[in-house]
């Protein structure tokens, strides 16, 4: 079913889409939403069972083209929570409308769900941070100059279009992660508009502004969530330091190296690698990737790289 945005009442949409939703998985409600973003799809063959259903199957939803990105909600139990997994998400870049981009945050809200994890990759501007390590967002700034809360005001019961922002990401939801895994970073993202990558001068804004991630999604998804009084944890997978930060050109197939790869908390996935340990080989390609565990050294590399390696960094995210 193709994209009916933009629409009169985009709740009216959601909860049409979340009867479908209950009718297709035999169940009325669910409690928590996860988005699975680029670098983070192995997640959903770790949990087994579950129903899948086609986005297309749903009112509103437009099929996702964005490579890795699959088209599906998955519904499923996960330790005693019922869980909707979206197995990919739609972007702005795609040329859809803001209220598309967070339909899917919407119709799990009137699924029942009152928790929501946003998860994606994006490029760092913290050279000490480990490839393949998640991050916790903290805070987002909104760089695509758009918002899903445009529009007339919501009727009530519903909030009114003036969101609170001041704690979107629930702070008791980044110390329930920060328990788990206590050496994890927290960071601002950034969320561009795209489909083209940073210019080195839009990185160093980032920085300048607060930012240490920056990608293309997340942030509407978030505004939507947030308006609705939703708990919202977002996590980045780190895949390449962003533009001007590494001899390397971002291309559209940086992300690829972490497809099938589980985030390990602080450990890092290398690529080229299926363990979490640095290459044993001391080829000037494995020698770069075992410097992300020494900054020093990473640097003396990058210096000597842009004068004599020519290679492109192939992988990369959203």
């Amino acid at each position: 079913m193709s994209s009916t945005f933009p629409v009169p009442d985009p709740f009216e949409l959601a909860r049409r889409a979340a009867a479908v939703l209950a009718e297709q998985t035999g169940r009325a409600q669910h409690d928590l939403f996860v988005v699975l973003g680029s670098g983070w799809a192995q997640v959903a063959e770790l949990l087994p069972g579950g129903i899948d259903v086609a986005m297309a199957q749903l009112p509103g939803f437009p099929e996702p083209s964005a490579a890795g990105h699959g088209g599906a909600f998955r519904s499923l139990d996960v330790g005693g929570l019922r869980v909707l997994l979206a197995l990919g998400r739609v972007h702005l870049y795609e040329g859809h409308d803001p209220q598309a981009v967070a339909h899917g945050v919407r119709m799990a809200w009137a699924a029942g769900c009152g928790t929501v994890i946003l998860t994606n990759a994006a490029g760092i501007l913290n050279p000490d941070w480990p490839l393949g390590r998640p991050i916790v967002i903290s805070d987002h700034i909104n760089l695509t100059g758009v918002s899903p809360l445009t529009g007339p005001n919501p009727a009530p019961p519903l909030p009114g279009r003036f969101a609170d922002m001041s704690a979107a990401y629930t702070p008791e939801l980044r110390a329930l992660v920060h328990r788990v895994e206590p050496s994890l970073p927290e960071a601002v993202y950034v969320g561009f508009r795209g489909p083209q990558f940073e210019t080195p001068a839009e990185v160093r804004m980032a920085g300048l502004l607060g930012g240490s991630l920056v990608g293309m999604s997340t942030v509407l998804e978030a505004i939507a969530a947030s308006h609705l009084h939703m708990r919202i944890l977002g996590l980045s997978l780190a895949t390449n330091l962003a533009a001007g930060l590494s001899p390397y050109r971002s291309t559209a197939t940086m992300y690829s190296q972490w497809r099938g790869r589980t985030p390990r908390g602080s450990r890092t996935c290398w690529p080229g690698s299926s363990t979490s340990s640095p290459p044993s080989t001391t080829s000037r390609r494995n020698r770069h990737r075992s410097d992300h565990r020494d900054p020093q050294r990473h640097h003396r590399h990058c210096r000597r790289a842009r004068h004599r390696d020519r290679r492109r960094h192939t992988g990369y995210r959203r």
